[in-house]
């Protein structure tokens, strides 16, 4: 199994091939490519390259799926005997984001297999005689 951790948004994930994710808002379109090149590790089949703070040339491509915002978080404060109360909310915008490759040096070490659909056949069904 081929995964690497990466550094988005402030935070680190564990990213795989074929997998979606969602971190912080990237200020891309829709359907458009990334490559993201801070990547802390990668382990490719047990193979563990760490960098130091960063893996030189290593990258991951990946594709912009859709920018939503999370779910409403409510703050609210008061002091009791004070007639004091604040309520604030928060919604954090949201990026899904769908990793397409792990590469090192130009080299692809794993990348997403593309889910192929057969097509369907529709058969007609002959009406039932009374």
């Amino acid at each position: 199994m081929t995964y690497a951790i990466i550094a988005t948004g402030g935070k680190q994930l564990r990213v795989e091939p074929g997998r979606y994710y969602d971190i912080e808002l990237l200020h891309n379109d829709e359907g458009e490519d990334l490559t993201l090149e801070q990547v802390l590790l990668i382990n490719h089949e047990g193979e563990i390259h760490v960098g130091q703070p960063l893996v030189t040339g290593a990258t991951i491509e990946a594709t912009i799926l859709r920018h939503y915002r999370g779910k409403k978080v409510i703050v609210y404060k008061m002091r009791p005997k004070k007639k004091t109360r604040k309520k604030r909310g928060h919604r954090q915008e949201i990026t899904r984001l769908l990793v397409n490759s792990i590469s090192l040096n130009g080299e692809t070490l794993a990348a997403a297999e593309m889910a192929t659909v057969a097509p369907v056949e529709v058969v007609e069904a002959e009406p039932a005689e009374v």
